[in-house]
Order: structure tokens, then C-alpha cells, then sequence
């Protein structure tokens, strides 16, 4: 996710919607990187088949086309959305908890949710090597994931409410605990559904299985978190799409994990009865599929983690957006805390999306020469700046609430903000990409890219992960209105307000994490940062495994 939001925990595939809660490279366009970055390759034998059928293949075809294989890139897209779901739901958890006054630590201690889709690669060699070959490769770990997903969102459904709104406050440690299941349920998904695409369609649409990825899960998420935020709030259904007003909004997160709970266990059924793997069309050319195994998948790993200049660049990788941490983890949820509706907050990510769509086109012009990590380099001082902007922003923010909300012009500094932030970012993150396929061994290219694109993925989740932890130690309070009473701890809190006092900040560590993570940057970028530039002077040779030569 390199998407990310004003509430980011990046990750993850992390593109990122405004009032979403997904890892700062979000999961979804990085992954949508290893998939299109890596051409599926045939073998020898399966090549000479080929090219003594081209002849064949002209009966049938002039041009390759997907009109015989619509069924199959629609059961992709259906797939991707599913999958896209629970990310959706667990990005909007943290605007619910933040709603109820939970901590910093608890948020942090959620943020463990977005993880899984930056360490799949640790399990994703035993869903590519085990499977019954009868079922069928993918469908092995398809069915039974899906499955899981749904009888978690069904029993999930019936025990949601009673975990949000218990006697001592939400219940973040189970909460996290499912969904931090449901997320790895995703991710195992992902790993299945991403392979299955690559010979469910033939060699020349095999290209729209990454459009496919990509418009799946961003409408899946959308629905899961934006579409269900609005749903779910009273004020904006009494405001924009009801005549009378009531206490709830028109859906409740009981009532949608049911719903989605009940359209996974039927949709996986139907795909495990009606569904063959491979099945072959008439003139289309199918992709050879091998098989590694489990051991040689992490030797390889592991060979290609040792070369020095993969090693220091992956260290580069997990230290390079620690100066943004507190901008991407935090400003969403001050935000929240403010005052601002959450779903409001959401519902900036509609005018977002041809932004999105267009700035990774625009930076690509950029990137594609002999060396993208310059964009990097220069992208990187405006988005620490776009921080501080930020924090700025939260500090203005309760001075322009009024009676009936914000005013429109509110709403429009905060868009412009966000907006300003996601030319920095996708800067960032396509150039990024851009290097990752320039350096990546092409014998081993899928493997290498995956590699780094999850070393990307780690190094945007523990340090959002650790600015959400440190917000509450890093900020004052003061007990006023009763002597001798302090606001240290809960304990202390709870003294306070117990002899009539109350506990006012003094100092919001936020604004503490947001100058501290400027400078971290900074530093960042004049050491470190020339020494990322410099790696694009190694040569090519420096970049291949050993184990492939």
C-alpha cells in the first residue's frame, strides 16, 4: 500500500484513501508492482509448442482479445474485491476506537492488524508448493481461505458489538487478535488468487490480471471502509439520505460483516463447484506454470539478502520513511479527536481517485531513465515539509469548528493538503518501483521483486506502529481543580477527576513525534539518502545472485 492516507499504518498495499487506516505503502499497489513487474515465462518445450501453433493460433485470431476470457477476468475482479473487504473494515476500526477515546498504545497495538501483507512472503513458498493436485493448485488454498473469512465475518457479526462497546472500553486485544486473522486470511488469499491469475488467463491477456488486482481491491476496500463509514453514521444518513431522522445509521458493522460473511461462503462455493483450473480455450496460448520448492524458495531468499548491495539498500528501505511515521500514523486519528467526522474524512477519497490514477502515468515519465532514485531523493525534503503541514493542520483544526461542523473551506485545505501529500508520495513510491524492476535479477526477477517490495512494505509498518505507541508517553497533562492530583497515569487520571478535577493537556505528543520525525528525516536524507543515490552507479553485475550464475 506507495498509497497511503492522513491515518495511514501503511501498509500495506498500502495506495491509500483519505480516512483510511492501511500500512503507508500500502499493500495494494505493491503488490500490483510484483505482479505486473514480472512476465510469466514459458519453458522450452512449452515455447516450441507454441511457435509451431502460431500458424494455428491465425485460424482462429487475428488479434489476442479478452472477449473469449470475460469470465475469467470478471471472477478475477470479484476475487480482488472480496479480498479487498476486510482490509476495508480493519482500516476503519482505528476511526471507531478513536471515536470511543481509546489510547495511542491500543492504536498502536491494533496497528500489528496491517502486517500480514508485509510478511506473506514468509508463507507464500508453502501455498505455492503444497496442494491437493486434484482440487486444483490454487483452488487448494482459495476454497478453505475463503471459507475462514466467511465464518470469521459471520461469528465476528454477533460478538462485534459487545467487543466495542464493553464496560472498560473496546476490547482491542481480541479485536486485533480477529482481525488480525482476517487480515492474514487476505493476504494468504492474495498469494493464491495472484497465482491463479497468471494461467487462468491466456499469455496475451494474462496483463489484465494487474488491472484487475488494482481495480478489485481498491473497490473492495472502498467498500469495506468508505461506502460502510458513511453507512454506518448516523449524521451523514440523517444528513444526505434520509426525510427522518434516527439514532443509527442505516447499517451497523454487525449487519455488513453479516452480509459479507454470507456473500463469501456462497461465492466460494459456487467457485469451487463450477470453477476447473486451466481450463484451456480454443486458440489461446496458457502460461507454463513450474513448481519450486519450499527449501529452494528460502536458500534463494536468503542468497539474495546476503549480497551486500541488497543488503544495504533493503536497510535503506526499512529506515527511509521514519520521518514520516507521525504525519502517515497519527494526523487521521487527531483529526477524529478533533472533532471531524470520521466519515467525512472518508469521503475524501472520491476526489482522490483520478489523482491517484494519473500521478503514478505522470511520474513514470520521470522515473524510466538510468536513475529514479533521483525523483526519490528530491521528493523526499517536500514530503517531511508536508508533515509539518500536517501538524499545523491539527493544531488549526479546533479553532474553525463550529455549532454545525466544519465549514466547506475546512474541507478544502484539508483536500489540498492531501492532495499535495500524494504527489510527494507516489513520487516516491514510483520511483521507487522503478528501480526495484531495474536492479532485480530477470532470471529471478518475481522472487527479487517480492523481496523488496516487502522489505518496502516493513519499513513503512514499524514506524507507524511506534509513532501511534509513543503519541500518549510523550504527552503532559495536568490535573486542574484538584490540588495534589496529578494526570501521569489512568490511575492518576482517574484520582483526578474522582475529587472533581480534570486533566488538560499541556503538551500533545503528537506535535513532540512530528518535529522529532522532521529531523530524524532530515537526517536521513543528507547521510543516508546520497548513499541510496549512489546505488544506482553500481553496476548490474552487483545486482545478480550468485546462486543464478
Amino acid at each position: 500500500m506507495e498509497p497511503s492516507d492522513l491515518i495511514t499504518h501503511k501498509n500495506g498495499r498500502q495506495r491509500k484513501l483519505a480516512g483510511a487506516t492501511l500500512p503507508p505503502e500500502s499493500a495494494r499497489d505493491m503488490d500490483r508492482a510484483e505482479m505486473s513487474s514480472s512476465e510469466p515465462e514459458v519453458d522450452d518445450e512449452a515455447e516450441g509448442l507454441i511457435r509451431g501453433s502460431d500458424s494455428e493460433d491465425r485460424r482462429y485470431r487475428v488479434r489476442p482479445g479478452i472477449r473469449g476470457e470475460l469470465g475469467n477476468v470478471l471472477l478475477l475482479l470479484f476475487l480482488y474485491v472480496l479480498q479487498g473487504i476486510p482490509l476495508g473494515l480493519a482500516g476503519s476500526i482505528p476511526l471507531i476506537l478513536q471515536s470511543k477515546s481509546v489510547s495511542y498504545k491500543d492504536q498502536a497495538f491494533f496497528s500489528f492488524v496491517f502486517w500480514p501483507f508485509s510478511l506473506k512472503l514468509l508463507w507464500a513458498p508453502l501455498v505455492d508448493a503444497l496442494y491437493f493436485s486434484r482440487f486444483g493448485r490454487r483452488k487448494s488454498w482459495l476454497v478453505p481461505t475463503q471459507y475462514l473469512l466467511g465464518l470469521f465475518m459471520l461469528c465476528l457479526s454477533v460478538t462485534v458489538n459487545s467487543l466495542l462497546q464493553s464496560e472498560g472500553g473496546p476490547q482491542v486485544v481480541t479485536l486485533t487478535a480477529v482481525f488480525f486473522m482476517l487480515a492474514f486470511l487476505a493476504a494468504t488469499q492474495d498469494i493464491a488468487v495472484d497465482g491463479w491469475a497468471l494461467t487462468m488467463l491466456s499469455r496475451e491477456n494474462v496483463g489484465y490480471a494487474s488491472t484487475c488486482n488494482s481495480v478489485g481491491q481498491t473497490a473492495g476496500y472502498f467498500l469495506g471502509n468508505v461506502l460502510f463509514l458513511a453507512l454506518e453514521s448516523a449524521d451523514f444518513c440523517n444528513k444526505y439520505l434520509r426525510t427522518e431522522p434516527r439514532d443509527t445509521g442505516i447499517v451497523t458493522l454487525s449487519d455488513f460483516l453479516f452480509f459479507w460473511g454470507v456473500v463469501f461462503l456462497v461465492s466460494t462455493t459456487l467457485v469451487a463447484i463450477m470453477k476447473r483450473e486451466n481450463e484451456h480455450g480454443r486458440g489461446k496460448r496458457r502460461v507454463h506454470e513450474e513448481t519450486q520448492g519450499v527449501m529452494e524458495t528460502y536458500k534463494l531468499l536468503f542468497s539474495i539478502i546476503k549480497m551486500p548491495t541488497v543488503f544495504t539498500f533493503c536497510f535503506l528501505l526499512l529506515t527511509a520513511k521514519m520521518g514520516f511515521s507521525a504525519a502517515d500514523a497519527v494526523t487521521g486519528l487527531k483529526l477524529v479527536e478533533a472533532g471531524v467526522p470520521k466519515e467525512q474524512l472518508a469521503l475524501l477519497a472520491v476526489p482522490m481517485v483520478p489523482l491517484q490514477i494519473l500521478l503514478p502515468v505522470i511520474i513514470s515519465k520521470y522515473t524510466a531513465g538510468p536513475r529514479p532514485l533521483d525523483i526519490f531523493y528530491k521528493a523526499f525534503p517536500f514530503r517531511l515539509l508536508i508533515g509539518l503541514g500536517y501538524a499545523l493542520l491539527v493544531w488549526w483544526t479546533p479553532s474553525v469548528k463550529q455549532e454545525g461542523g466544519f465549514p466547506v473551506y475546512y474541507y478544502a485545505i484539508v483536500l489540498l493538503s492531501y492532495a499535495l501529500h500524494q504527489v510527494a508520495l507516489y513520487s516516491m513510491y514510483v520511483a521507487c518501483m522503478a528501480f526495484h524492476a531495474k536492479v532485480s535479477d530477470p532470471l529471478i526477477g518475481g522472487t527479487y521483486m517480492t523481496l523488496l517490495n516487502t522489505v518496502t512494505n516493513l519499513g513503512g509498518n514499524w514506524p507507524s506502529t511506534v509513532a501511534l505507541w509513543m503519541v500518549d508517553p510523550l504527552t503532559s497533562k495536568e490535573c486542574q481543580g484538584a490540588v495534589g492530583q496529578s494526570c501521569g497515569s489512568p490511575e492518576e487520571a482517574g484520582l483526578c477527576v474522582k475529587e472533581g478535577g480534570a486533566c488538560v493537556t499541556t503538551l500533545d505528543g503528537y506535535y513532540v513525534e512530528s518535529v522529532v520525525c522532521v529531523v530524524i528525516g532530515l537526517a536521513w536524507w543528507v547521510w543516508l539518502g546520497k548513499k541510496m543515490k549512489r546505488l544506482q552507479e553500481q553496476s548490474p553485475a552487483a545486482w545478480r545472485c550468485r546462486a543464478n550464475q
